[in-house]
């Protein structure tokens, strides 16, 4: 029985693949070291907070929620717990469909992503934007939506800006 030898990875490409590899674990890990220090929170509570903060009346469904802050509903269940219990952030029943939750920012909620917003973006420029000349900036973003794409559908990001 014949089986197909693996397209094994050539020296140039194992260097790519290493040092992306790196980079997808040492740029999240920054990114929550920053707001762990300065805001008290991790990179996902502040995913979970701009998100709000972009949607319209502040509000989404927890399962589109999931989706943007690229989560599983469970996690995202657990994180708006804590989230809830600090009131940032308030669950209640979709009145147009019960079988769904909304999640809305509170005005603590609020204030807390807008103090946050200013050092998480300039750690995201610090470490992404400013080393890179214009070219490579957008090179990234197309190379980082071909990557996406073939993973397969992405969903939609609420209006605005994540940092």
């Amino acid at each position: 029985m014949e089986t197909d030898e693996p397209r094994w990875l050539d020296d140039e490409e194992q260097q790519t693949w290493l040092a992306m590899v790196s980079m997808l674990v040492r740029f999240p890990a920054a990114l929550d070291a920053q707001l762990q220090r300065d805001a008290g929170i991790s990179h996902f509570e502040y995913q979970v907070l701009a998100g709000l903060s972009m949607a319209p009346e502040h509000t989404l469904r927890m399962s589109d929620l999931a989706d943007f802050a690229e989560a599983s509903l469970s996690r995202l269940s657990h994180t708006a717990k804590r989230l809830e219990n600090k009131g940032w952030l308030t669950r209640t029943p979709d009145p147009t469909d019960g079988r769904f939750t909304l999640a809305t920012l509170t005005g603590a909620g609020w204030e807390k992503v807008t103090t946050t917003a200013p050092g998480h973006v300039a750690e995201v420029r610090r470490l992404l934007i400013d080393p890179l000349t214009k070219t490579q900036s957008k090179q990234l973003r197309e190379i980082s939506r071909r990557v996406n794409d073939a993973i397969g559908p992405q969903p939609d990001c609420p209006q605005g800006r994540t940092g």
